[in-house]
């Protein structure tokens, strides 16, 4: 691994400022950029740059315009089954989130259509049927089984063609898409980063490999290895909204909240000026995915009333460019952080579920962050009955999640559990149960831990390490508390409460350099407009010294 650390570095800090110079191939629209593609077909001659710019908007996962090239495409030379391939590639977003029964059919629907068609090609061929693996036997079949079935396809096609770049860029997409999410190895991760980083030098803008390089390493322990990859890819691709978005990912993981709020403003504008142009009067869900990213960071920096903004701003969604799972998580993550992150108790406990018309029964675990959020500011506030009905939601959904698990390899249920066991948690501590609230707490920081976040979100409403941390300081127990937040800020760098609660904790222990420095760590993130009183305690503290 450690040569990989190095190569990789060394490779990016080469090569990435000079790929944000140079000119892109694709101008479908006045000044289009989406990154240097080329994805030879033996469909007519006269459809490859349109296939070209299929595939580059593929890799930027702009799965609805995508669609609509391939269909472009397929318009202008029906005997291409490769077009087909594509328009099935949009509906299966490995990544992301699996597809939903409509979309499953009409994916399986172009997969059948493509092989039906056939390609010129061997290397096309297996193309065509490992998309076709994936969308067979769905009947039989789970989700993660079919993904694994795509990406042994893709393997095997890789190594028949070990000097076609694409294949290999989407083999490494497989890999990513099928990692299990429990393995703290990161197997799956570092094999496709290995390839993406052995195509780089000769691929430097190329969309897809600086794209999947960031979910290669969107993970605490690995986040700084894409950080050259992240400064690259909206200068590389700033025509996708997610590709001006994405960069976040490794901001937040580092706590580069300016960077985070600068990625989040331009991928919000930039789906706003889409959706306006094929959905009028609608929100995109890329819109809203940015603005969750975009409130974490606000109030990481104290910036209460920026992060106040973006939650009336959210507020007014009510109809979707496309009802999926990213809208509902923002649409009820955003509140949940606005109240708790600010310790607004009262506002926490009065949270309730959107009004927007979704299909919330797709994605019913986001609705345990309205009931996490209303327990904990219940049970701060002592109300003492409505924490208790919170906490009942809370243990209904995870039995339903254990009952009929969503699809997909992410551990929903675990993720649902762990808010659970931090709500009784804190349950347990108001109702004087203090030894019980300790291993509650504790156990849900574990199980947040094991299962880890989402792609779709920033990090937790709060983290459960965080809040152990909290709940050690008010059982006068601050040397517990310090390591727990020492822990909690290991894995996400620079939060707010996290630097606040470490300073409090030190002071409380007899540590009084070490409060400092914390106290100065926060400060340098809050800035002087920041009233928040965590922030002027650690300013008295550090104008103590």
């Amino acid at each position: 691994m450690r040569q990989l650390i190095t190569l990789t570095v060394t490779c990016w800090l080469a090569l990435l400022p000079a790929a944000a110079q140079e000119t892109h191939e694709h101008h479908h629209a006045e000044a289009e950029e989406l990154g240097r593609v080329h994805f030879a077909v033996t469909c007519r001659p006269e459809v490859q740059p349109a296939f070209d710019r299929s595939v580059a908007l593929l890799h930027s996962f702009g799965y609805e315009l995508a669609r609509g090239a391939f269909a472009e495409v397929a318009e202008k030379d029906p005997a291409c089954g490769m077009a087909r391939w594509g328009v099935a590639m949009t509906y299966y977003h490995p990544i992301w989130a699996p597809p939903t029964p409509a979309e499953f059919a009409a994916g399986r629907t172009a997969a059948e259509e493509a092989a039906k068609l056939g390609a010129r090609s061997e290397r096309e061929q297996g193309y065509i049927a490992a998309i076709g693996a994936f969308y067979r036997d769905s009947d039989k079949l789970d989700h993660r089984t079919r993904a694994l079935a795509y990406k042994a396809a893709m393997e095997k096609l890789a190594a028949a063609f070990p000097d076609d770049d694409e294949t290999a860029i989407f083999y490494a997409l497989s890999l990513l898409g099928s990692a299990p999410p429990t393995d703290a190895t990161y197997a799956n991760q570092k094999q496709a980063a290995q390839i993406l980083n052995r195509l780089l030098p000769q691929h430097p803008d190329h969309p897809g490999i600086l794209h999947y390089v960031i979910h290669a390493f969107d993970y605490p322990a690995l986040a700084n290895l894409a950080l050259p990859a992240a400064r690259a890819y909206s200068k590389v691709a700033p025509s996708a909204p997610h590709a001006l978005h994405m960069p976040s990912h490794i901001f937040t993981r580092l706590g580069l909240w300016e960077e985070s709020i600068e990625s989040n403003l331009a991928s919000a504008a930039a789906a706003k000026a889409q959706v306006a142009r094929m959905h009028p009067g609608a929100t995109s869900f890329d819109d809203l995915h940015a603005l969750d990213y975009l409130e974490y960071a606000y109030l990481q920096l104290g910036d209460d009333r920026k992060a106040r903004q973006v939650v009336d701003e959210v507020a007014k969604a009510s109809r979707f460019d496309e009802a999926n799972f990213a809208a509902g998580y923002a649409l009820v993550a955003v509140p949940a952080r606005y109240a708790l992150e600010r310790r607004d108790w009262r506002a926490a406990s009065a949270l309730a579920a959107p009004r927007a018309e979704l299909p919330w029964e797709r994605f019913a675990y986001a609705k345990g962050i309205t009931s996490f959020a209303s327990v904990l500011g219940a049970a701060r506030l002592g109300d003492l009955d409505r924490a208790r009905r919170g906490l009942a939601d809370l243990e209904a959904l995870h039995a339903a999640l254990l009952e009929e698990p969503p699809a997909g390899p992410y551990d929903w249920a675990g993720n649902v559990e762990s808010m659970r066991l931090a709500a009784a948690g804190w349950l347990a501590f108001a109702e004087g149960r203090k030894e019980e609230a300790v291993k509650q707490l504790t156990a849900a920081a574990d199980k947040e831990d094991a299962v880890g976040k989402h792609p779709v979100s920033p990090g937790a409403v709060l983290p459960a390490r965080e809040q152990l941390g909290d709940l050690l300081l008010e059982l006068g127990k601050p040397r517990e508390a310090l390591a727990a937040y020492e822990t909690s800020l290991a894995a996400a760098p620079k939060r707010f409460n996290g630097l606040a609660g470490a300073a409090r904790a030190a002071e409380l222990a007899g540590e009084p350099a070490r409060a400092r420095g914390f106290s100065e760590e926060l400060l340098a993130l809050c800035g002087p407009a920041c009233e928040r009183p965590e922030a002027r305690r650690a300013k008295a503290l550090v104008g103590g010294r």
